[in-house]
């Protein structure tokens, strides 16, 4: 059966009318403020990234981002409520290693599928962290820490910022790799786990560079080592953990803006250019680096790349671990 051309054209024009829709409304967003959800409470260096980017994206969007914080079981809760927003772009998630790549291993009742039900934009930044002990600790150096540790009768109380993160997982494997037996003591959050250093509660802590450091700097703690490839440049003193000899000890975080699955191409594509460009600005970039931060600012694709590689290498990291958090 031949089609006349005057149904030719009409066919041909049904995908163009059934997307100008989409395009119009990408090309008009955004047209109100943004909400932009962070798992960890206000002070913390997730919060600290959240409001750096928040600020700037905001001024590259003429609307407001406004930071909101629903702290709690590491990340979790706030990926679970952007997981289940509207897909218009209005509701974003700074995602992290915790909730998205690490949970899906360690939680089998996850009430959220991060690979299904959320889109990754790009990745912001990272975050390395620091081997942290008490000030007045007499053990100067990993190999001295692990000797200590050792020589303990039962478990070594070792302070995380929450069950299932990568702090408590660094931690794990610092315990095998040095033969002792780790206690892992849950914290709500990093500043809090920190408190517990400052006030010797805990043997040590994983602490993110970004707020670890100005503790450091002011000897109310000491770090043995970073997690990270290089020596940090806040504190060019402190060793790698590959120069202190356990170069598996290879654990950060790093930070994704996010959004709920099926949201419109044209938007993602919006919001990664000005992601990207909102960490790139160097008013920003220089705040996030004196903060702690490695500035990134990836496009989509690599993203995408990204949140696969970590999934995996995470799930091997739980695995080999028998964690199970439920």
């Amino acid at each position: 059966m031949k089609l006349s051309r005057r149904r030719l054209l009409a066919a041909a024009a049904i995908p163009a009318f059934t997307v100008l829709p989409r395009l119009a409304r990408a090309q008009g967003f955004p047209e109100r403020t943004l909400r932009l959800v962070v798992g960890y409470a206000p002070g913390t260096a997730p919060d600290v990234l959240a409001r750096l980017l928040a600020q700037r994206m905001g001024e590259l969007l003429k609307q407001q981002v406004v930071v909101d914080n629903k702290a709690g079981a590491g990340g979790q809760i706030a990926a679970q409520m952007v997981a289940k927003a509207a897909p218009d772009g209005y509701t974003l998630l700074l995602g992290e290693v915790g909730s998205i790549s690490i949970a899906p291993a360690a939680f089998s009742k996850l009430a959220y599928d991060p690979p299904r039900e959320l889109a990754g934009i790009s990745e912001v930044a990272q975050v390395d962290f620091l081997l942290t002990v008490p000030a007045n600790a007499h053990y100067q150096t990993v190999a001295e820490f692990a000797a200590a540790m050792r020589a303990k009768p039962g478990k070594v109380n070792f302070g995380t910022f929450g069950a299932g993160t990568s702090g408590h997982f660094g931690a794990e494997l610092l315990g095998e790799a040095a033969g002792f037996k780790v206690e892992p003591v849950h914290y709500r959050s990093t500043g809090d786990a920190i408190s517990a250093i400052l006030a010797g509660d805990v043997a040590a802590v994983f602490a993110s560079t970004a707020l670890g450091a100005a503790q450091i700097k002011g000897g109310k703690m000491r770090a043995l080592a970073t997690t990270a490839p290089q020596r940090s440049p806040l504190l060019p003193q402190v060793p790698t953990m590959a120069e202190a000899g356990y170069p598996k000890i290879d654990i950060s975080s790093w930070f994704a803006l996010m959004a709920p699955q099926g949201t419109p191409a044209a938007v993602l594509d919006m919001l990664n250019r000005q992601a990207a460009a909102a960490v790139q600005s160097p008013d920003t970039k220089a705040r996030l680096v004196e903060a702690g931060f490695s500035v990134a600012g990836t496009s989509r694709a690599d993203t995408d790349r990204m949140l696969r590689s970590e999934a995996s290498r995470w799930a091997a990291v739980v695995k080999a671990s028998g964690f199970r958090g439920d």
